[in-house]
């Protein structure tokens, strides 16, 4: 899929959990596989609505089974990492974060890439479920079958600082 379908697809995302957009905010969608070349399985779709000094809003999209891998937001200088809540608006979503892992897990990381992987509580997000992660935190996420729409609202997103587990990752 190139960058334009993913960016329609992401559309019809947003159409199905009737999250309204303007014609300039349907331009700005952000379409990224980090680098990696593998859109469908590893990356994310997202709008940045406001992203000021104190604090950000965003709307993101998982394709079905497409994982945002694990990363963490860390401390730049004296400011805190970014602390963000995650609200699942439609779909599901199953979020991993430090702390005791399930010991069954849902999900399963990208193939060759599962030794980036390394944290598995389990949290499942389903429509109108929030979940807010602490500033430095390893996490990762995965959509369901059907895909996912999150609503992120968080201190100052700094994605350029995000520390990604797997180094091959380019943000």
């Amino acid at each position: 899929m190139d960058r334009q379908e993913a960016k329609k697809l992401t559309r019809d995302f947003f159409d199905k959990a009737n999250i309204a957009l303007t014609p300039d905010e349907k331009k700005q969608i952000e379409v990224t596989d980090l680098g990696l070349g593998r859109l469908e399985e590893i990356g994310l779709q997202l709008l940045t609505y406001i992203n000021t000094d104190r604090y950000c809003a965003k709307e993101m999209v998982l394709f079905p089974g497409q994982t945002c891998p694990e990363h963490r937001h860390p401390e730049i200088g004296d400011r805190p990492g970014k602390k963000e809540t995650f609200r699942c608006r439609w779909g599901k979503v199953y979020l991993y974060v430090e702390g005791e892992p399930a010991d069954n897990p849902i999900c399963s990381p990208p193939k060759g890439n599962e030794k980036f992987y390394t944290v598995w509580r389990e949290i499942t997000l389903k429509p109108g479920d929030q979940y807010t992660i602490a500033p430095d935190t390893k996490h990762w996420f995965q959509a369901g079958e059907e895909g996912a729409v999150i609503s992120e609202f968080s201190s100052t997103s700094r994605d350029k600082h995000d520390i990604f587990t797997n180094p091959n990752i380019e943000r």
